[in-house]
C-alpha cells in the first residue's frame, strides 16, 4: 500500500484557496503539485535537487 503524502504550502500563499504550489516529502523524494489541479500527477525530484532549488531561490539566484 502506498504511503499517503502530507502536502504543505507556503505561508505566503494566504487563505485564498488556490494558485499555490504544494510540496510533500517522503524521505527519498519531494513531490511538487499545483493546488488548483491536485488531481493531476505531480512532479517528483530528489531531496538534494529540492534543496538546491530552495537555496537558489533564497539566494535570489533565479531572479
Amino acid at each position: 500500500m502506498e504511503k499517503a503524502l502530507r502536502w504543505r504550502k507556503s505561508s505566503y500563499s494566504g487563505d485564498t484557496g488556490g494558485e499555490c504550489v504544494e510540496v510533500a516529502a517522503d524521505g527519498a523524494a519531494v513531490a511538487v503539485r499545483d493546488s488548483k489541479r491536485a488531481e493531476v500527477a505531480c512532479a517528483g525530484v530528489t531531496v538534494s535537487a529540492w534543496r538546491a532549488f530552495v537555496d537558489a531561490v533564497n539566494d535570489e539566484e533565479l531572479r
